[in-house]
């Protein structure tokens, strides 16, 4: 970590976003909501998807596609299924709003699925999985994006990062929290190596040729990431294969835009994101204590298994995030100076003050 990183406390840094949602003419309540969700993005060390977001929101904001007085429409309601219209609003409150709706269908009937449209970015998909933990649940995210990603023997981006995300409680043990791209590296990640000037491994992105790269800056331009895997003769299709999936439920089944909709419209009006959301009541499956003990054993197995030379831990997905939290609560939350400049040229543009570091 570089010694001109900026730290700052969560308190802080969530009033800086809320009183630029304040300048948008945002609502009290939907500036919270947001705000409270990238930050704890931050605080579990997903960099890419908290703070990190807000030039990309602000531009977004400025062309029309985030409404930030917008209110989602159930659309299609059934027992265990629901449709939303997100109405262009923020993607963390639309999506915050179907995994309650997901939650609430699960705990009258077994399961909830719901899927939204007409949405935007929703920043880690996590933070709606892990709703369902609170009540004992197993909550499933999924959301599709713009074109990011070259298919398998591919030279142009075609779908999305399209992130995964599944979180399951444990007894004694941290819940299991998954939240992956489907893409080799999520497209936040590039942003990241950008603002702290490092290459990139071999392997995460392509140029404008379709040959490996290890600049961010090209990375960044032609968004050409290779998909989970890279190559095909490491798995590389199998992350195009789960991308599509996500399409498929989150684009496709949800009426949203996806990767043909967006080729054939290169200036879209709106962005247009599809999501899908699950939860699954545990209990109606076994008796939850017995669910929760096991999922201790399997964790703890995972954990304690014989190590690779060198190594002295075997982490479960959600573990580090989990670490993260509870460090960056204590210690504050780190931003590279070029994310800083970007925040600060946020706070011109909008009349917010800059309140971060003063």
């Amino acid at each position: 970590m570089s010694d001109h990183s900026l730290v700052v406390s969560p308190a802080a840094l969530k009033a800086f976003i809320v009183s630029v949602f304040d300048r948008w003419g945002t609502p009290p309540m939907i500036a919270d909501l947001t705000a409270d969700l990238m930050v704890r993005t931050d605080l579990r060390g997903v960099d890419s998807h908290g703070v990190g977001m807000l030039p990309t929101y602000h531009r977004w904001f400025r062309r029309g596609w985030i409404v930030p007085t917008a209110e989602p429409k159930i659309v299609r309601d059934e027992t265990t299924t629901a449709v939303v219209d997100g109405q262009q609003a923020f993607g963390h409150y639309t999506s915050t709003l179907a995994m309650e709706l997901a939650i609430a269908k699960a705990r009258v009937h077994g399961v909830g699925f719901v899927t939204c449209r007409n949405s935007n970015h929703y920043g880690a998909a996590a933070n709606y999985s892990m709703m369902a933990l609170a009540q004992d649940m197993v909550g499933i995210s999924l959301t599709n994006s713009g074109p990011a990603v070259v298919p398998t023997y591919g030279r142009q981006a075609m779908l999305g990062t399209n992130p995964i995300s599944v979180a399951a409680p444990a007894g004694g043990e941290c819940p299991f929290v998954l939240d992956m791209a489907t893409s080799t590296v999520a497209i936040g990640k590039l942003s990241v190596a950008l603002r702290w000037g490092k290459p990139i491994p071999p392997g995460w992105a392509l140029d404008r040729e379709g040959l490996p790269t290890t600049d961010p800056t090209v990375a960044y331009q032609t968004r050409h990431l290779t998909p989970l895997g890279a190559t095909r003769e490491l798995g590389g299709h199998k992350g195009y294969g789960l991308a599509v999936m996500v399409d498929i439920l989150a684009g496709v089944l949800a009426g949203a835009t996806f990767v043909d909709a967006r080729r054939r419209d290169p200036d879209p009006v709106r962005a247009d994101i599809g999501h899908f959301f699950g939860a699954i009541d545990i209990a109606r499956f076994r008796d939850l204590a017995a669910f929760k003990a096991d999922m201790d054993d399997l964790l703890r197995a995972l954990k304690q298994s014989p190590k690779a030379e060198g190594q002295d831990r075997i982490y479960v997905a959600g573990e580090p995030e989990w670490e993260s939290e509870q460090r960056r609560r204590r210690d504050g939350i780190p931003l590279a100076p070029l994310l800083v400049g970007q925040l600060r040229e946020v706070s011109a543009e909008t009349g917010a003050p800059f309140t971060l570091g003063v």
